[in-house]
């Protein structure tokens, strides 16, 4: 069963962050300049993590990926042109 992730991310290196940003795009959907939206299973979050660890300097780095609720309800303020399948915007 696929469960929802935002997937945050600060990287100090351009080249690591070019790294990390091909990977998630490759995965999930961008929503803002360093956060995607993820539905992965269990075993594919096991995977992302073990390749986005291999790929950034831990000391410099951050990674974070917070799990959401799977009804998921999003207020959008600006320009929120990028929503993510399955989630119900509310202005």
């Amino acid at each position: 069963m696929k469960s929802n992730y935002l997937v945050c991310y600060d990287i100090a290196n351009q080249k690591r962050w070019r790294q990390v940003f091909k990977t998630l795009r490759g995965i999930g959907t961008h929503i803002q300049y360093s956060v995607f939206f993820c539905k992965l299973t269990w075993q594919e979050l096991t995977e992302l993590k073990g390749r986005l660890n291999g790929m950034i300097n831990e000391k410099k780095d951050d990674i974070r990926i917070y799990p959401l609720p799977s009804a998921i309800k999003c207020v959008v303020l600006g320009k929120g042109d990028r929503v993510p399948e399955g989630v119900d915007i509310f202005l």
